[in-house]
């Protein structure tokens, strides 16, 4: 097992397989910035299915094991299954990924097929002219909760439903959100809006606190804390006191949870990072085709996680906010 200047273990890694997406979300890739002149990653520049199975492969032996697929949008990214199959195959506590859901209908029973356990679906809204203001492509929100059905039915379960919550814009949204999903087995996730990356005009005004989206639900429905599934889950969870079900708050603006962070992102290209807000990370796509063993690579990632002090949230301040960071879209949150 490896640890971290704070003694924290390397437990999780996000995988980021694409830095494009079908949506323009104005909290991760606002059109103004990703549009047609945008300069996307070329294939060559992205590590093959190959690359990043022996990465995680090698990352397994030093304490991995809950891998997460994102992008992007993963599932814009061809032959996504033989990178499932080949990960399933790997000694994996979890395998799972995260969508946008707009290709998940028609994706999800080959993805179980593969091996994939769960899915996380992001969902900002089920109102229609909310939700497009929020994607901004004006995609229909049918279309998702199409998707969610699928994957129910393809058993990649529970799934969770991640809404990113920005005051004014889809906050009137959070008791629907946890009405419509009331019973169902899924699990809606409240994430406070994040300063990740330097695209999407990150206010604090623009935050809802968690506790605030917590006593908005429990004004109409009373819950109670859950304790975690493992140390380092990113949620904290909370549970309906009548039994039907549980949501999830993801408070990295009003309660940092850096103490216990197990994770560590690759992006589309290669590059390692430790922190979801960080400002620079490790190249591993140059070791893995200049012909390095194994061996040498593993030794460059126990040495990355040792230096970790990364503790950005609980760091925030003006002079953090404003400094460059790696986007969302590149590391997958």
């Amino acid at each position: 097992m490896v640890v971290d200047t704070m003694q924290r273990p390397l437990r999780d890694l996000r995988i980021s397989i694409t830095d494009r997406c079908n949506f323009r979300c104005r909290y991760c890739m606002p059109k103004e910035i990703f549009n047609r002149e945008y300069e996307f990653l070329q294939r060559d520049l992205l590590l093959s299915f190959e690359e990043i199975t022996r990465l995680t492969h090698i990352l397994t032996d030093l304490g991995v094991a809950r891998v997460r697929i994102t992008g992007g949008e993963p599932l814009l990214r061809r032959g996504v299954e033989s990178l499932v199959a080949d990960l399933a195959a790997l000694p994996l506590r979890d395998l799972t990924l995260t969508t946008n859901g707009s290709l998940l209908a028609r994706k999800a029973e080959t993805l179980a097929d593969a091996g994939l356990r769960r899915v996380t679906v992001s969902l900002d809204s089920l109102d229609q002219g909310v939700f497009a203001a929020m994607n901004d492509v004006d995609f229909p929100v049918s279309d998702v909760l199409a998707g969610i059905d699928a994957a129910a039915s393809a058993g990649l379960t529970p799934i969770k439903v991640n809404m990113v919550v920005k005051r004014g814009v889809n906050s009137g949204e959070i008791l629907p959100m946890a009405q419509h999903f009331r019973g169902t087995g899924h699990i809606v996730r409240f994430i406070e809006f994040m300063d990740v990356g330097m695209s999407n005009g990150w206010r604090l005004d623009d935050v809802v606190p968690a506790q605030e989206i917590l006593d908005t639900i429990a004004e109409r429905y009373p819950i109670e804390p859950v304790e975690p599934n493992y140390t380092g889950e990113v949620a904290g969870r909370w549970r309906y006191v009548d039994g039907a079900g549980e949501i999830g708050v993801i408070t990295s603006i009003s309660k940092p949870f850096c103490g216990d962070c197990t994770r560590a992102r690759l992006s589309a290209e290669g590059v390692l990072y430790t922190c979801l807000f960080a400002t620079g990370g490790v190249d591993l796509r140059a070791p893995l085709r200049d012909g390095s063993d194994d061996a040498e690579i593993a030794a460059l990632l126990r040495a990355t996680w040792e230096n970790r002090d990364d503790r950005y949230s609980q760091r925030r301040s003006e002079a953090t906010v404003n400094l460059p960071k790696v986007e969302m879209s590149y590391i997958g949150g």
